[in-house]
């Protein structure tokens, strides 16, 4: 049983990888720099270094594999963020299309269900369009809002503050990636699911930004000001940075286009993961803080 995980040293995939390592199995991974495995992982898995942009790579890396976990590798600052999305993927569905791929565990996102209006969530649901014509089992793991994402925001938290476009006072499932990486291991070492499977991880509660804002109060043992900006704040402050007009777009495309959405799957055993923001922000963000 083969097994091939892309982005192994990602806050998802090296989770992934540990948790097959601990299973028994040997995954083959997919990776840019193999300096970047440890040591003591390197010599557990296979290693096949190489660009996930690169589709003569990713054939020959992931043909005869039993199951792939793809997660899409394009930067949210991409030229073309949403082609360059469907593009690096296509190269995993012809490979699956032509039978030598059998199933494909993707890291989607809330929001891909709209298909369109998402700004770069259109390009994963480009992808799962993709995967979905291949005949290969596929499931699409439809993730909320990742806790790490607060990690881009740690020297604006050192000032007690937390930025956001979003609707302060709008719930949203806020999930580790940690939690995230148990599910896709599980599903990878499940052959049981066919034909297509769509599953949400939503974290263990709903939060508004108001709500983490105070979270993050309690943890840092500061207070944290929470502070709304406009989409046209977050354009011009990102245009100011260099960043490619559809590269903008495509992140104000994402805060705009989830702004009140509703998620496809509602919160069950099934979609609800374990881990709080409150010990998350408290193993990962006070120690950065503190430093």
């Amino acid at each position: 049983m083969t097994i091939v995980v892309t982005t192994p040293t990602g806050h998802v995939g090296s989770r992934v990888v540990r948790l097959l390592i601990q299973a028994g199995v040997r995954p083959r991974v997919l990776v840019r720099d193999p300096a970047r495995l440890n040591t003591e992982t390197r010599s557990r898995v296979e290693v096949r270094q190489g660009d996930l942009t690169d589709a003569g790579f990713v054939h020959e890396a992931t043909a005869g594999a039993r199951t792939v976990f793809w997660v899409d590798p394009t930067p949210h600052t991409a030229e073309e963020p949403v082609e360059t999305s469907r593009r690096t993927a296509a190269a995993l569905a012809d490979t699956a299309r032509a039978g030598e791929v059998a199933r494909i565990v993707f890291l989607s996102s809330a929001g891909a269900e709209k298909r369109h209006g998402v700004g770069h969530i259109d390009g994963l649901a480009r992808i799962e369009e993709l995967f979905d014509s291949t005949g290969a089992d596929v499931l699409h793991l439809r993730c909320g809002y990742f806790f790490t994402n607060l990690l881009l925001s740690v020297d604006e938290l050192r000032q007690g503050v937390l930025t956001t476009a979003a609707d302060p006072g709008q719930p949203m499932p806020w999930v580790d990636p940690r939690d995230i990486g148990e599910v896709v291991a599980a599903r990878l070492l499940n052959d049981g699911w066919k034909g297509r499977v769509v599953q949400a991880v939503h974290g263990p509660e709903d939060l508004t930004f108001t709500q983490v804002a105070e979270v993050l109060t309690d943890v840092l043992g500061r207070r944290i000001r929470l502070r709304s900006v406009s989409d046209d704040d977050v354009r011009a402050a990102l245009g100011s940075a260099g960043l490619p007009p559809k590269a903008v777009e495509g992140i104000v495309g994402m805060i705009a286009g989830t702004r009140h959405l509703v998620p496809e799957q509602s919160r069950d055993v099934t979609t609800t993961t374990p881990t709080p923001l409150t010990a998350w922000a408290y193993t990962h963000l006070r120690p950065l803080l503190a430093a």
